[in-house]
């Protein structure tokens, strides 16, 4: 197959998908895919087909969860900057709630409702000043975040719910951040979203989602190939005390897709100057713009020189015109030669889903693996 391509390994994604679904089960939780880590239409159909609700920051991811088997009342719609079209569309197609980020939101979503004649289930985000100690870049729960809205907007809002007739409001959505492996973060966050529950009196109300952020491995991908699921869901479970009518929702997109990806790119020179040598790659920043974006991490190999001495040190470029477009300073690999096939791990989450032309270049095709056989598409 042409290099670059992103290859998906759908027994992995089926593995991965079935163990986060037995951990979740346990406590009775419902967990939404977020589609924004990936929206390749064949992982879709396998996440959609396992039991698995849909987390859409878009209109178009709606109706692309829509398309690929998600059902309307599996379907939680987020989003600080939600235009009109998209709410008016998520309340035609009877989603499940839409996730609210301010109190010009609350009112433009009930007169959205109003001119429809129908009522829009929501809940309030708020933003529980939680660090997440994880980049900057992916940091959404801090005060000084964009997202969602202090409890005292949200009490006010709460106290005044009966002037809107065409809302019905459900409960609250926290969501503090991405790439998290610290479990002491979501033991905090438990703790806050308690003490809110209480100060807003919003156990009676049957909707809590604590969002997502659930990390994976990029250091050691083929060792720790599954997420901790199961340090995850027992951490919320052991410190979160929601009301006894309430169902628990989390949004999981990097945890689910992220280990089952990988991006293969061939290495078109090598060349040496004074200060560092570089493997000068055919895939650039328009198929996996993570690294050039916020400096992110991920393990390369030289798959044609697989048990060969890791004796050379190399930046990985790519041919974008741009000094960022890098996969990593200070690679470790074998010697490596015009022709040799690098594969870069950790490519199933934000890799295709943020993909460009840049350069006018073409977009990676996709490659999946079932049961040991590859498909092309």
């Amino acid at each position: 197959m042409q290099t670059p391509f992103y290859q998906y390994d759908l027994a992995l994604l089926n593995e991965t998908l079935d163990t986060a679904h037995a951990q979740a089960a346990k406590y009775g939780y419902m967990v939404h895919y977020a589609i924004k880590a990936n929206a390749n239409p064949t992982l879709l159909k396998v996440i959609s087909d396992a039991g698995f609700g849909a987390d859409c920051v878009s209109g178009n991811e709606i109706k692309t969860a829509l398309k690929n088997g998600f059902k309307p009342q599996s379907i939680v719609f987020a989003g600080v900057g939600k235009t009109d079209w998209e709410i008016e569309y998520a309340i035609e197609q009877n989603i499940h709630c839409m996730h609210c980020e301010s109190t010009q939101e609350f009112h433009v979503i009930n007169h959205i409702a109003k001119k429809l004649n129908k009522m829009a289930r929501v809940a309030l985000r708020i933003n529980p000043n939680v660090n997440a100690k994880t980049h900057k870049s992916i940091t959404t729960g801090l005060k000084e975040n964009k997202f969602g809205m202090s409890v005292e907007e949200a009490s006010l809002i709460f106290n005044s719910a009966n002037k809107y007739k065409n809302i019905s409001l459900i409960g609250l959505h926290f969501h503090i951040g991405s790439q998290i492996m610290n479990m002491e973060v979501f033991k905090n966050l438990a703790r806050e979203v308690n003490r809110i529950q209480e100060r807003l009196q919003s156990k009676a109300h049957p909707y809590l989602n604590l969002g997502g952020g659930l990390g994976i491995d990029y250091n050691n991908p083929m060792i720790n190939r599954i997420a901790d699921f199961e340090g995850y869901f027992k951490t919320i479970n052991l410190w979160l005390k929601p009301g006894k009518d309430q169902t628990i929702h989390f949004e999981l997109g990097r945890s689910l897709v992220g280990q089952c990806g990988q991006l293969y790119t061939r290495v078109l020179y090598t060349k040496t100057t004074k200060t560092r040598s570089f493997a000068v790659v055919d895939g650039g920043m328009n198929a996996l713009i993570r690294p050039a974006l916020y400096g992110a991490y991920h393990c390369i190999e030289n798959i044609n020189k697989i048990g060969q001495p890791v004796n050379q040190t190399y930046e990985v470029v790519g041919p974008i015109c741009e000094t960022t477009d890098s996969f990593g300073e200070a690679v470790s690999l074998p010697t490596t030669e015009r022709g040799d096939l690098l594969v870069i791990h950790s490519c199933g989450a934000y890799a295709e889903s943020m993909a460009s032309d840049y350069n006018l270049r073409e977009r990676p095709q996709c490659a999946f693996i079932r049961n040991f056989e590859l498909e092309k598409k």
